[in-house]
């Protein structure tokens, strides 16, 4: 059986007749909210969450297979934008080499985008670079592995166990845009003419060795010597990273590409706020780890802690990508933010939303005089105008906050 089921981010459930076994995976991997349905064997609940992209279940060597793609509520071309400021404000967004290229579906998008700065990366030819190598040689180089030597080869000469620096193409970086290529190659969705394209770069790469499927990726820094595979590589591990999903539940195979758009909006939030900030006094912390008790036993993480002139924290931001809901925005994330304020000693906490049903809010806690904001952005804005929103909260943020003071804010 091939099937292809169509769902929309936070839409209402659709009701589609499917495999059990496909049903049961869907909602192990946590793509979606799959429930069976109580009043019709063999069909299935499915409700996409706040989770976009493409991803195919089916049996390893089998031609049937069931594919679901969630399609995001924001056009794919402002997803990009999102996306590609919060790789790199600097420059993706503006060069604009992030692009959707006019795809209507996430996965084809993302296909087009990393060959694109993969061909870039390699136009220069391939990266080189030292890694350390070990092996069993007939002549002695680098340096004898003497413990091994006695462990392995029982006082004999030959052959030598050795190590060495080995100056060759077969790096971290250059693994991950095989691996990358590899991936999106094995996906549904991915246009002939990007598919054809891809095939090229993994030609490109044909002596890289290839990253083993469920083993951690080779690490890499960013440095003046590959600068110009940071763009490729930072979309590589976008692709590769925890925005896929593989593993094989009960003999199936859950492979794909899903884009978590709380991760995003929080990303970009974070990261927008930050460069806001760059050219004043203030100092924006993304994650910034505090404690809640004075004996420094529960933990707590807030997206973005500003810090004043002094160091001393002076604002405290929380970005919260939520699907509309009738009330208004969720009661729970006052709550926490409360609770940063407080063991912050803050007299303001802010929480950002992306646009839905309700409009800014402010609410002042009783006996204590915290004020609780609730922003929303519009994320249908272009670029511009959403960065200017962005650029009037971080103005708001760094204008008349007085660390460690409990009185009304204004």
């Amino acid at each position: 059986m091939t099937l292809t089921v169509d769902l929309v981010e936070h839409a209402p459930a659709v009701r589609v007749a499917l495999p059990d076994a496909v049903g049961r995976a869907l909602a192990a991997g946590d793509v979606v909210d799959a429930a069976p349905d109580p009043y019709a064997a063999g069909r299935w609940s499915l409700r996409a969450g706040s989770k976009v992209g493409t991803v195919v279940v089916g049996v390893p060597g089998s031609t049937g297979q069931v594919t679901v793609r969630i399609a995001p509520k924001v056009p794919v071309a402002r997803l990009f934008f999102l996306l590609g400021y919060s790789l790199d404000p600097a420059s993706l967004w503006r060069d604009g080499e992030v692009s959707a290229a006019g795809h209507e579906q996430l996965l084809p998008a993302v296909a087009h985008a990393v060959e694109r700065q993969v061909d870039r990366a390699l136009r220069q030819g391939l990266l080189q670079g030292y890694r350390r190598a070990e092996e069993s040689s007939l002549v002695v180089r680098g340096r004898v592995r003497e413990a091994e030597q006695i462990r392995r080869r029982f006082g004999q000469p030959l052959p030598v166990e050795v190590a060495y620096d080995e100056f060759t193409t077969d790096i971290a970086e250059n693994r991950l845009l095989r691996a990358a290529v590899e991936r999106l190659l094995r996906l549904p969705d991915v246009t002939g003419d990007v598919r054809r394209r891809l095939l090229h770069q993994r030609a490109r790469l044909a002596d890289v060795t290839v990253p083993v499927r469920g083993r951690p990726l080779p690490g890499w820094r960013p440095t003046r010597l590959n600068a110009r595979y940071h763009p490729a590589l930072r979309l590589a591990g976008v692709v590769l990273r925890d925005a896929s999903v593989e593993h094989a539940p009960g003999g199936l195979r859950v492979d794909g590409y899903l884009c978590d758009m709380n991760r995003l909006f929080e990303d970009f939030v974070t990261v927008a706020l930050r460069e806001a900030c760059r050219d004043s006094p203030y100092t924006a912390k993304l994650q910034d780890p505090h404690h809640l008790d004075a004996a420094a036993a529960i933990r707590i993480r807030p997206d973005l802690v500003l810090h004043g002139p002094d160091g001393r924290p002076c604002a405290v931001v929380d970005a919260k990508y939520k699907a509309q809901r009738r009330g208004g925005f969720p009661e729970a994330d006052l709550y926490q933010m409360l609770a940063y304020c407080t063991a912050l000693g803050l007299r303001e906490g802010h929480l950002v939303y992306a646009k839905g049903n309700a409009a800014h809010a402010a609410h002042t806690v009783r006996h204590s005089g915290i004020v609780l904001h609730q922003h929303a952005l519009d994320l249908d804005r272009q670029p511009s105008g959403l960065l200017a929103e962005v650029r009037a909260l971080a103005a708001r943020l760094m204008r008349g906050h007085a660390p460690g003071s409990l009185s009304p804010g204004g």
